[in-house]
């Protein structure tokens, strides 16, 4: 017996409600009517929060099943709309799918082919709700319950943001892209006495240089051509709460030397501007980048790497806590499935196996990329197998595709006897050593091919 639901049945046919209901309670679900299109809109402002489906007739004597469609989209765009159509108005039911109806059932009404359309449209609002439910549940995650995986590594960063996040310092996160140091800042920021103030993020390396200090500081009006009115800068923005700056190594040492004096006494001046403006801001960054060895080239202050790195949080790579795949994968397969509608497949063991063996250049948001893909490509309630985008290290490894021997390449600049010389021995290597069919593509006489490869100065 399916799950109960509430659905609203319109039509001034009372045969047809009366009949179409006693199927609909025999599945099980809880059924109210309406004759009218003006008593469905009464039931849903009274039920609003409990109607699932409604399945109406368009022709009503009051109301046109369209604005019965448009007006139920407004009180409770949840539901799904399934309409019945007869002779003569499939036009208008095609009309209604494009404004959103999930789908028409012609008259006279077949009770299988009712109770299909039933299903399959309480069906996808079911998925919808739960995708509802499950990205509410997602942007409420707050902590480190938004660091998924429960494998030592993963357990150890955890214990280790908990300990440092009540502790008003700056942090450095570091780890390989697609490891999940963005989460690692939310977490420390919603686990920090600052949860309640702002948390600001830049990246340093998505921002050109030249940009790059207005969107830090701010800038008056008529600092710079296009600054045509006064704007706060991220410090201004995130002052009493949290500013993370990702890729921080990828800021040039003239801007890392301004940061450092904002570091060392909270205060700055935006762009164009004399004003000394203090800040209450807790520095977090990251960075997938090997600060020594940058300080070592002089790409980066060894004085400000001290000031970012009271505390330092290493995100471990994917490929180093292998246990946590399954339950990643598991993850993003549902929440990928129920944005698609669709209920989410199996993994097959031989594909875990496969997830298991990857070695993860791309770490989390590589698999979350990689379950997408498969998804979307899935044709049954089983993934038995993932395909795998290539990466630059393997292209770079694969093996060199052998030269085409239909064609010689030959340099401006050879001389007119080295480039005979090529020619005629690239034609004898593609005829396999015959001489005269080589010749023969040539053009020349068999003497002449042979005085060439007898010649000693050839």
């Amino acid at each position: 017996m399916a799950s109960r639901s509430y659905i609203l049945l319109v039509d001034d046919d009372e045969r047809l409600r009366h009949a179409a209901g006693k199927v609909l309670a025999a599945e099980g679900h809880a059924v109210v009517s309406a004759a009218t299109g003006r008593e469905a809109l009464e039931v849903l402002k009274q039920q609003a929060g409990t109607i699932a489906l409604v399945v109406s007739d368009l022709r009503l004597p009051d109301l046109d099943g369209i604005e019965l469609l448009k007006q139920t989209r407004e009180f409770l765009p949840e539901a799904e709309v399934v309409m019945i159509t007869g002779h003569g108005t499939i036009e208008k039911a095609v009309e209604a799918m494009r404004l959103g109806a999930y789908d028409f059932i012609e008259k006279p009404l077949d009770s299988v082919a009712l109770l299909k359309t039933v299903a399959k449209a309480l069906e996808k609002q079911r998925l919808r709700s739960e995708n509802r439910q499950l990205r509410q549940q997602l942007q409420q995650r707050r902590g480190v319950e938004a660091l998924l995986g429960d494998s030592s590594p993963m357990q150890a960063v955890k214990q280790f943001i908990r300990q440092i996040a009540p502790a008003d310092v700056n942090v450095l996160i570091q780890g390989e892209s697609g490891s999940g140091k963005e989460i690692a800042a939310d977490a420390l920021h919603h686990l920090s006495g600052r949860r309640d103030r702002a948390l600001v993020k830049i990246s340093c390396a998505a921002i050109p240089e030249t940009l790059l200090e207005s969107e830090l500081f701010g800038h008056e009006r008529g600092a710079f051509t296009g600054a045509n009115a006064a704007r706060a800068g991220k410090f201004e923005m995130a002052d009493g709460g949290t500013l993370l700056l990702d890729e921080i190594a990828e800021m040039t040492p003239q801007l890392q030397a301004k940061l450092l004096r904002v570091l060392q006494d909270g205060t700055f001046q935006r762009l164009g501007g004399s004003r000394q403006i203090q800040v209450n801001v807790r520095l977090l960054c990251a960075t997938h980048a090997d600060i020594p060895k940058a300080i070592a080239e002089g790409r980066f202050r060894h004085d400000l790497y001290y000031r970012i790195n009271t505390m330092q949080i290493v995100m471990p790579p994917l490929r180093e806590r292998p246990d946590d795949i399954p339950l990643l994968a598991n993850h993003f397969l549902r929440a990928f499935a129920a944005e698609l509608g669709r209920d989410a497949p199996a993994i097959a063991p031989q594909a875990l196996g496969q997830l298991r063996a990857h070695t993860w250049p791309g770490n989390v948001r590589e698999l979350d990329h990689v379950i997408q893909r498969a998804v979307a490509l899935a044709n049954g309630p089983t993934i038995t197998s993932f395909t795998f985008a290539p990466t630059a290290s393997s292209a770079a490894n694969a093996p060199a595709k052998p030269e085409d021997d239909s064609s010689v390449s030959i340099p401006i600049g050879t001389t007119v006897e080295e480039a005979t010389k090529r020619l005629v021995e690239a034609t004898v290597k593609r005829c396999e050593g015959n001489k005269l069919k080589a010749a023969a593509i040539l053009g020349i006489p068999p003497r002449t091919m042979y005085r060439h490869f007898s010649d000693p100065g050839q």
